[in-house]
């Protein structure tokens, strides 16, 4: 009996990144109560210092032997450690933008670098959580960070709102996921991924266990379709992506699809890879539909975040169509699409972050109309990154979207690959409405560009590395594939 109960510390250092990050919130969130108005700012820089050491120790576990260690609930692997560094910097890039948006915008506050802090540790949770209760923990980690930075602009319009709706539907997918996990253990007895797949792989496909498994699945993936802001369980994506401040906007948008799609991986790849014939089923009609109305609806767009969120469904579609393919090469393309899509979201609300001033969100289409005789450098780089996301080569959108259709075509379903390629053409219209905006309309308001000079270097070396990936990808491409 004693055994049950022995905790074997040698093992921790598989959790090192998590145990230092949960240290570091606890000092930030105390030194920022003691921290008298002129030093404020000190919160942001102790913030991006204690994801910089999270971002070191999680590289540094990089490459090491697999390891699952808090009886099989949390397992170190590649994937794992990859996805931790990509998700602190992506981070790190998006609080750089952030910090000018909050001064802006007299948001600048220590609680909401600890929220952020918060988020990422739920997401590093759901990236190593090898048990459903684990994987729940780090969701609702990430979810409670999310709806309170939603909220944090109570007097702005619209944000409190937005926070409601996202904390409403998100409880009901939540409680759909979680009574999924309940009937997935209640028929394999495990909460375990490893004793899950064991039990898929052996079950009789023409038994009440199958049935009862087939039952669970739906409702895990209806939670994980909620996540990703999947079609149609999207409803609270363009009007959270609206009326949110911009800065949590591009948070939001970014860095949780790592941890959504690595949710995915653990539960539905890794767990229940046996039942992929049923599950996958369901990914493409919520691919399909995902990539038609994400391409269709944002025609009629004029608020360019409610653009970019239509857009965000689009790519959220490409992305489980890797998953239809049911082969590691696809899975690995859908891997590749998350990192492309990430660094080009960072970069499109970046630049609009960049055209804020006090008092003023650049938030419709019609604000960026003129950029190129007032910034022609800017308006280049949101050239390329509607470019990219539009999939016009040599960027880096065009070879993630290729890839992922590849991968269709190569599974056989030539049909659905036509599909995507009919909606993708289709999408490409309203990036280019942007970029007319910006080189063929004249504006009849002055735009001056204020914010710091360590935000426009961060944010064109952003747009540049979606060029320069682009025309070297094989890198990027064999990190994807690796993880599996």
């Amino acid at each position: 009996m004693n055994n049950m109960y022995t905790f074997d510390t040698s093992t921790l250092w598989a959790a090192l990144p998590e145990i230092f990050l949960l240290g570091a919130i606890v000092v930030v969130l105390l030194l920022d109560l003691f921290l008298t108005k002129p030093f404020k700012q000190a919160t942001y820089y102790l913030m991006q210092i204690s994801l910089f050491i999270t971002g070191v120790m999680a590289f540094n576990l990089i490459d090491q032997p697999q390891t699952i260690i808090f009886s099989g609930s949390f397992i170190l692997d590649n994937m794992a450690s990859v996805f931790k560094v990509f998700m602190i910097g992506s981070t790190m890039v998006a609080m750089v933008y952030t910090r000018h948006y909050l001064i802006q915008h007299a948001l600048f506050r220590g609680e909401y670098f600890v929220l952020v802090l918060l988020s990422v540790l739920g997401m590093m949770v759901m990236v190593s959580g090898y048990s459903l209760l684990t994987l729940y923990l780090g969701l609702e980690i990430l979810s409670l960070s999310l709806y309170t930075l939603i909220a944090i602009a109570r007097e702005r319009a619209g944000a409190v709102e937005a926070a409601l709706k996202y904390f409403v539907l998100g409880a009901i997918a939540s409680g759909l996921l979680l009574y999924g996990m309940s009937m997935i253990y209640g028929i394999s007895g495990s909460i375990n991924i490893t004793d899950i797949a064991n039990f898929a792989a052996n079950a009789d496909l023409a038994s009440r266990e199958t049935l009862i498994l087939n039952f669970g699945l739906v409702f895990l993936v209806i939670g994980i379709a909620f996540k990703l802001g999947a079609v149609p369980f999207h409803m609270w994506v363009p009007d959270v992506y609206q009326g949110a401040p911009t800065s949590v906007t591009l948070f939001l948008s970014t860095v949780p699809k790592v941890a959504a799609v690595a949710m995915l991986v653990r539960i539905l790849v890794d767990g229940l890879g046996a039942m992929h014939a049923y599950w996958a089923d369901l990914f493409m009609v919520l691919a399909v539909l995902s990539i038609a109305l994400g391409s269709v609806v944002a025609l009629m767009q004029t608020n360019i975040k409610r653009l970019l969120a239509y857009s965000t469904i689009s790519h959220v579609g490409f992305i489980m169509l890797g998953f239809v393919t049911g082969v590691i090469s696809g899975y690995g393309a859908a891997v590749f699409y998350v990192f492309v899509y990430i660094l080009m979201s960072l970069a499109a609300f970046g630049i609009v972050i960049l055209l804020n001033k006090k008092g003023f969100e650049a938030d419709q289409i019609s604000d960026f109309k003129g950029l190129s005789k007032h910034s022609p450098w800017f308006a280049l780089m949101m050239l390329v990154v509607m470019l990219s996301m539009a999939g016009v080569p040599p960027f880096i959108g065009f070879y993630a979207k290729f890839f992922i259709l590849q991968q269709v075509i190569s599974a056989g379903f030539v049909t659905l690959a036509v599909v995507a390629v009919v909606f993708a053409v289709i999408s490409a219209y309203y990036y280019l409405q942007i970029i007319k905006s910006m080189y063929f309309e004249e504006s009849d308001k002055d735009i001056t560009i204020t914010a710091p000079m360590d935000m426009q270097l961060v944010l064109s070396i952003n747009a540049v590395l979606i060029l320069v990936v682009g025309i070297f990808p094989d890198f990027w491409i064999k990190l994807s594939l690796s993880l599996f």
